[in-house]
């Protein structure tokens, strides 16, 4: 999300200077796996997809909370079979960007500061956005997630694995990880549950990097292992938070 890079509220605008390069400074950064920023978020996605599926749950409606330049908003569409999309970030030229490349009749974007949580939606994602949101202020942020979701509504929680050397060593890479505070997957659960979600599962990704791809056959048998670069945490909406 680009909300504090430079550790400033999320309704300053840190990201700004990363806007038209965004998917450059991420790939530079994620060299060193071998792949770029597109294989990880279809491998979040459709492993997303998948646990919705074992729910027994098609989402009609999802948010993209830090959808950034807007270039995951595409593959939720698809690959969860959604009606529509909503991506909200709280960069103005990050948003412009997301709205100039990917606004469709069924994909919308706005400012984070404009986004008036409706209360009715199916299903959040969220990815590597909290690790840049100063502490105090990820309950507001989650906050709002949960008040966007309809009762028995899904948030699928992507952060970078603090556990896993290989993702300290690629955020160490990345410029606008420089002030970045990682969040450990019991962090979050601590901090969901805190917010008034019901935790379903975590699972670990993307163990492998590309050198060593022939492995990836058994990642199928290491979701539970904490050791994957990165975490989903998937949970439900079901009470109102204290």
């Amino acid at each position: 999300m680009a909300s504090s890079s430079e550790r400033t509220s999320p309704e300053r605008h840190g990201f700004d200077q990363y806007a038209s390069g965004y998917d450059s400074y991420l790939n530079q950064a994620l060299a060193a796996t071998g792949e770029d920023s597109a294989f990880f978020a279809r491998g979040r996605v459709r492993w997303l997809a998948d646990c919705l599926v074992r729910l027994g749950m098609q989402p009609a409606t999802a948010l993209d909370f830090g959808c950034g330049i807007g270039s995951t908003a595409p593959l939720l569409l698809a690959e969860l079979r959604c009606a529509s999309v909503i991506g909200v970030d709280s960069s103005p030229e990050i948003i412009k960007q997301a709205q100039r490349t990917y606004s469709t009749d069924q994909i919308q974007f706005q400012m984070l500061s404009e986004f008036r949580p409706p209360g009715n939606l199916d299903c959040a994602y969220s990815n590597g956005v909290f690790h840049h949101i100063p502490i105090e202020e990820r309950a507001a942020a989650l906050r709002s997630i949960r008040a966007a979701l309809r009762p028995g509504g899904v948030f699928a929680l992507w952060e970078n694995n603090p556990w896993n050397p290989g993702t300290q060593y690629v955020m160490s890479r990345c410029s606008f990880d420089e002030d970045a505070i990682t969040i450990s997957p019991v962090e979050a659960g601590h901090m969901l549950r805190d917010a008034g979600f019901e935790i379903l599962r975590t699972d670990y990704l993307f163990f492998f990097p590309k050198s060593l791809s022939a492995l990836r056959p058994l990642e199928a048998l290491l979701r539970k292992i904490p050791l994957g670069g990165q975490y989903q945490v998937l949970c439900r909406k079901t009470r109102d938070a204290e």
